[in-house]
Order: structure tokens, then sequence, then C-alpha cells
């Protein structure tokens, strides 16, 4: 069963973006990340991404900076990620989750091993934000062949002549980066955003998501009018910075909010 392409069927059937919402795995430690997660679930999140918490989180903003900090001064390692996405598995099989993160720990032990560990724990895809797509065999090949997506990311400075790069091998959605930035600091203007999704609608088949700083219902309704799928992180992670292991309540408001704003928005521009 592929959960991401049923995922982003259903939403479409509704006439509505799909809401990708990410948190850092371990945030602020392991033993309160179900319940974040489950909270997720709760407020209308439809596909799931949990954040590898590394060190040098190069392409994340302050926001989840803090987070890869909090998650590792509690002691999360690689396999409490893998046994928090089982877990989340076992308690919602028809939600899609992908794991998003960085080269270092995705290939420590060898993308064979990261692949499998990918596949038993039921995760649909990944996103490695610092490996090029002329890098693809480091982990490419090895998620393909246990039929886990390789996600691939498009930002503002993706030309016609680079797309069939960044497409080849992608498989999932595409993610498309709205500003040429780290997350959670800045916003693309809306006439910019929608310009690249119709690009990008024209090159490929894929479902495009746009992230990186939609941080209001306002902004992902506007988004969400144009494309399949819209993501929130920076703040979301900013609700769990400031609560701690008391933020499931106040993550499943806001992310209800953000998915009641997705559902408003397509229902007053269909009406």
């Amino acid at each position: 069963m592929d959960r991401l392409a049923t995922r982003f069927a259903a939403c479409k059937a509704q006439g509505r973006a799909a809401l990708i919402t990410f948190v850092t795995a371990g945030d602020p430690d392991v033993a309160s990340t179900p319940v974040i997660l489950d909270a997720l679930v709760a407020g209308g999140a439809d596909i799931i991404e949990l954040g590898i918490p590394f060190t040098d989180p190069m392409a994340d903003g302050p926001a989840i900076e803090l987070a890869n900090l909090r998650s590792l001064g509690s002691g999360t390692k690689t396999r409490d990620v893998f046994a928090l996405a089982a877990d989340f598995r076992a308690r919602h099989p028809e939600t899609p989750m992908i794991l998003m993160g960085y080269a270092n720990p995705m290939l420590a032990r060898g993308s064979e091993w990261f692949a499998d560990q990918c596949k038993a724990a039921g995760v649909d895809g990944v996103i490695c934000v610092d490996i090029p797509p002329e890098e693809d065999a480091e982990l490419g090949p090895a998620l393909r062949t246990v039929s886990v997506h390789l996600v691939r990311l498009a930002t503002p400075t993706t030309d016609a002549a680079r797309l069939p790069a960044v497409l080849n091998g992608a498989s999932g959605f595409l993610y498309h980066v709205a500003v040429a930035g780290i997350t959670g600091k800045q916003q693309a203007a809306q006439a910019n955003i929608e310009i690249a999704v119709d690009q990008l609608k024209a090159a490929t088949d894929l479902p495009i998501a746009v992230g990186f700083g939609v941080r209001t219902p306002e902004q992902a309704a506007a988004i969400g009018r144009v494309a399949d799928g819209v993501v929130v992180g920076s703040a979301i992670v900013d609700i769990v910075g400031s609560h701690g292991d008391a933020a499931g309540p106040f993550v499943q408001e806001f992310v209800a909010s953000l998915s009641g704003a997705l559902t408003t928005s397509i229902r007053e521009t269909a009406a």
C-alpha cells in the first residue's frame, strides 16, 4: 500500500491540500514524542514529517536548531527515531510518515541499513536535505529497493535546466522550498509561490508540497489554493519549545486551526 499516494488522492477528492506537519524526534525527549505525534494526527495533520536530530542542521533556522539540541541533549539516538516511527505506525496504520534530516545520521551505518530500518518501521519516505541529485547513489538505490520514497527538494533557484535532475528518481511528492533561506525565518510572496507551483506542475505529475516560512492558518490557506500540500514545521516546533512535555494540547489546537483553514479556504473558493 502506498500511503502517500492514497492520502494525497483522498485530500484531492475532498478539494483541499494535504496538511504536512513537522516535529523533531526526541523533542523535548523520547518519552514525550508519541504524545506530540498523536496530537498532530488528532489536530488533522494528513502527513507527518519526523525530523532526525542532528548537530548541524544547515537548512534550519533557530526554532528547529534548538529542537535538535533539546533532543540530542536528552539523549536521543537514531535507534530511538526508528522506535518512535514503528510505534507511530502501530497506532496510526494509515497516516504517512516521512523522515527528514541530513546525510550523516542516514549514512553512518550504510544506506542499506538505513533503508532496511525505514522499511521495518513503516516509514513511507525520506527527505535528505544535503544529498543532491548528483549524489543519488549514496541513498536513492537503497531506498528504492525497499519501496521507500525519496522526496526531493526544489527551491526558488531551481531553474528549468536544473529541474530534470531534481525530478529524476524523485517520488512520493516534490517539496518546494518557498524561500532561498532557512526554515521559519521568512515567507515567500504568494505570487512567487503560485508561479513556482505552476512551473513545477507543468514538469511533473508528482504532488507539489510547499513549505519553509508557513506559520499561520491564513498563509496555509493561501498556499493550499494552489499546492497539493502545505508543510508547517517551525511554528509547531516553537510550541513544543514553549510547553515541553505538556505541549500536546497546544500542538493539537494549532494544527486544528491549520487544518480548518485549508478546508474552509477550498470550500469558499469552490462556492
